[in-house]
């Protein structure tokens, strides 16, 4: 199975580390969030990822292009000109980085990525926020449900907002992105996805989370995987400085690996 994760937007709430990188590379604990994602679905045997850039794409291009020198021990000689590596640690992972343009919205980046998807169900997540969801278990959810879209459900103390389930539901009838309110059950992202899903995306100007959300919903195609684990969102200088305490004090929830 493959993974598809949004790595294009501006990130303007975190403009401390954004001016000068997307927002997937800013760090946590000296590696890009992005890395703590894609370390998640490989803990659960998802190794081939396709990553949708935009803005500063080329820094995911770079630090990937340089994966196996960043996590190895080097000797440069500098007077022959050689490299000799000591100890790799590379990933097994399969990366494929496509430019998904700097202004596409989340619906327009998965469309452009299309042809490097295939026909088979796949993940799909945002490249800006960590949890501890048991994806092998989500995966298994999704197909006992039989939909074209599954969501995984959590429930933060606010700021976001709203799918309405009931204590038993599973399906989805009514999406709602950031409504007002606090305590829903709200999108945290990791999708598992059919990719028939796309057709219900017209071009780049698509949000995912409004027109293929609500007619899936309304299709009673979405069902909702419901974590009430660890989740956490990067989106501003605080959520940052807090994920990285978590990690300093070694206490990441989403350090499953």
């Amino acid at each position: 199975m493959k993974a598809v994760i949004l790595a294009g937007g501006l990130g303007t709430r975190l403009s401390e580390e954004t001016a000068i990188k997307p927002k997937p590379m800013v760090e946590i604990g000296g590696k890009p969030i992005l890395w703590h994602i894609m370390k998640t679905y490989s803990h659960h045997g998802i190794n081939e990822f396709i990553v949708c850039c935009g803005y500063k794409g080329y820094v995911i291009k770079e630090y990937f292009a340089n994966y196996f020198l960043h996590m190895s021990d080097v000797t440069f000689d500098m007077r022959f000109n050689q490299m000799n590596v000591h100890a790799g640690k590379a990933e097994p992972w399969r990366v494929t980085l496509v430019d998904t343009g700097d202004s596409t919205m989340t619906g327009g980046r998965l469309k452009r990525v299309k042809e490097h998807i295939g026909n088979e169900d796949f993940c799909f997540t945002y490249g800006d926020g960590v949890a501890n969801v048991n994806v092998t278990e989500l995966v298994e959810f999704h197909k006992e449900q039989g939909s074209l879209a599954t969501l995984t459900a959590v429930q933060p103390p606010g700021r976001f907002g709203a799918i309405a389930l009931e204590k038993s539901q599973t399906k989805i009838t009514q999406f709602q992105e950031k409504p007002e309110g606090d305590g829903a059950w709200i999108n945290g992202g990791y999708f598992v996805l059919n990719p028939q899903v796309i057709d219900y995306i017209d071009d780049d100007s698509i949000s995912w989370e409004k027109e293929p959300l609500q007619k899936l919903a309304h299709m009673e195609e979405l069902s909702a995987y419901k974590h009430s684990g660890f989740w956490q969102p990067m989106d501003t200088l605080r959520d940052k400085l807090y994920l990285e305490k978590l990690w300093g004090d070694d206490e990441a929830p989403w350090k499953v690996w």
